[in-house]
């Protein structure tokens, strides 16, 4: 399992997402209201490209004749069939206990700063990096 910078936090700003491809597993890299996140970019159904779906809430339990949507931004939804996953757990939200999508590990670090004489400097930024 290797460490991966996949782009600067200036980047994705909330609501994005990235895909791309990470010791040769594409993934799909999402910024969910300033917290990141990462998943295989394929669907388990019949692996369709998942991270390009849509981007979505649902509705929550609520009372009879009511309907309250939330968890906007947190749900993506296969392009090909429909599944929807919640990106921050990889889990299916009709069947959350059999069917789910790998999930990778996401860490934001400071930049790296090159082995030379420098001046004090401060950091104002950070880089996304994925541990595969």
């Amino acid at each position: 399992m290797g460490s991966h910078v996949v782009g600067a936090v200036a980047d994705f700003p909330a609501g994005t997402r990235r895909t791309l491809v990470v010791e040769g597993r594409p993934i799909g890299v999402f910024n969910v209201h300033g917290t990141y996140y990462a998943l295989k970019n394929s669907c388990p159904h019949q692996g369709a490209p998942l991270c390009v779906g849509t981007v979505t809430g649902m509705t929550l339990p609520s009372a009879p004749g009511e309907y309250v949507y939330g968890r906007d931004g947190e749900i993506v939804r296969c392009p090909w069939h429909g599944w929807e996953f919640d990106i921050t757990t990889g889990k299916s939200i009709f069947d959350p206990h059999k069917c789910l999508v790998k999930t990778y590990d996401v860490t934001i670090e400071a930049e790296s700063s090159p082995e030379v004489e420098t001046y004090p400097v401060t950091v104002e930024s950070g880089t996304i990096v994925v541990h595969m």
